[in-house]
């Protein structure tokens, strides 16, 4: 077989992968913090959940650059993804122990879930640099968009049949099998996504050790070049974004009562339509007009979307706008910013920047999370405390956009304009 035709296999094998990896997002992801609040979760704990995992899994991939000079990038992450899928195991075990009414849990939970992250994070910058060196330059955002478009909807229908069946089984006082049996299928289809991954073809990459910089380096170097700035934009954009991200879910499930379906269609459903229906339109003006152009559209949008909380907590309203407007608007982000890295780093230093660029956000996460946490605990009565993170988080993220989008340039020769 051509090496022409083994990429093309690779590239739809790659799209099973992810699609098998979606499902596991669907079942097991997106109930994490709904299992720890209803095992009893205080606010500062569910912020703590999406702090020091996020920062821990952000870390762990310092020690993926050196290991690239040694092994190859489909070994590293196959056994990235294979030991995460093994850590469903305790966390289905953590059942229980719940059952048995011991109540250090929602700390258990905290450490298998950041153990969960660092196994999986620490094989993403090997996985993306392998992903860079398969997709044509020419054809990322469409591919991207594709395959984005395509694992999304799976990770909707997943999250959408989870919730289904929670409720179904919460009426009948058996929600704690409900979450057992979902993370067990969750541990099973990334068990899935480990075996289609050892069947993709690795175009083979030589390190050279000059092409080496630390961390240290790279920080040092921030401000003086274009994907340094680059990176501190979107590391402040997760630290605004995480000042609010925790807090969705108690703010639905606690204050606002919903059900698990309730929450899921607010939460994930219409969010997840539309990332299915837009990545391809941002792919192709991505391929058109830049990634820079289409990086400050979308973090508009979500910079708009906590701030629409504040108007109305009727669930229709909440899923048909603020809701959508995120949706799209991370949907334009996350491939943007993805596409930019592969146009700015040059192959040999692709997976040190992907590292670097996650260790940031990891930090960013971390800071995010942690200053919510705090928020959470202030004597603040004027208005809810959930929202007024919601609303500090919107104006943060505008705040951001302004001061940093203009220094950060287009790599690439695009047309000039806007997308109709």
């Amino acid at each position: 077989m051509t090496e022409k035709a083994l990429r093309e296999k690779s590239l739809r094998t790659s799209i099973k992968e992810g699609a098998s990896a979606s499902v596991m997002l669907g079942l097991g992801d997106s109930y994490i913090a709904p299992y720890a609040i209803a095992v009893g979760a205080s606010a500062p704990e569910i912020a703590i959940l999406a702090s020091i995992p996020n920062l821990l899994g952000g870390l762990s991939q310092l020690s993926t650059t050196k290991l690239m000079e040694r092994r190859s990038r489909k070994t590293i992450t196959t056994k990235a993804v294979l030991a995460q899928a093994l850590i469903w195991l305790p966390i289905i075990g953590s059942i229980f122990l719940y059952l048995r009414e011991l109540r250090f849990i929602p700390r258990l939970i905290i450490l298998l879930w950041t153990i969960y992250l660092v196994c999986g994070n620490s094989g993403a910058p090997a996985w993306l640099s392998w992903m860079g060196d398969i997709v044509p330059e020419d054809k990322r955002g469409r591919y991207f968009g594709l395959r984005n478009t395509i694992c999304n909807s799976v990770l909707l229908t997943a999250t959408l049949l989870g919730a289904v069946f929670l409720d179904y089984l919460k009426k009948r006082n058996l929600l704690f099998l409900g979450f057992g049996t979902l993370f067990f299928l969750a541990m099973t289809f990334r068990l899935i996504s480990a075996f289609l991954l050892t069947k993709q073809y690795e175009p083979e990459l030589k390190v050279d050790k000059n092409y080496y910089f630390s961390f240290l380096q790279f920080v040092k170097g921030m401000k003086g070049n274009n994907f340094g700035r680059f990176a501190i934009f979107v590391m402040l954009i997760h630290t605004s974004t995480f000042i609010a991200a925790p807090f969705f879910a108690p703010y639905m499930l606690r204050d606002l009562k919903f059900n698990y379906l309730l929450f899921i269609l607010v939460a994930t459903v219409s969010n997840a339509f539309v990332q299915i229906v837009t990545p391809p339109i941002w792919g192709r003006a991505s391929d058109r007009f830049g990634n820079v152009m289409i990086l400050k559209i979308s973090t508009v949008l979500v910079s708009m979307a906590p701030i629409m909380w504040l108007f109305s907590s009727n669930p229709y309203y909440l899923i048909f706008l603020p809701s959508i407007i995120a949706g799209s608007g991370w949907a334009g982000f996350g491939l943007t910013a993805s596409n930019f890295i592969y146009d700015a780093v040059g192959r040999q230093r692709r997976g040190y920047c992907f590292a670097y660029y996650n260790v940031l956000n990891g930090i960013g996460i971390f800071i995010g999370a942690t200053i919510g946490g705090w928020i959470t605990k202030l004597p603040i009565h004027f208005m809810n405390i959930f929202l007024f993170t919601f609303l500090l988080s919107g104006i943060l993220r505008f705040v951001t956009l302004l001061g940093m989008i203009p220094n950060i340039k287009e790599i690439r020769i695009v047309q000039r304009g806007a997308p109709a």
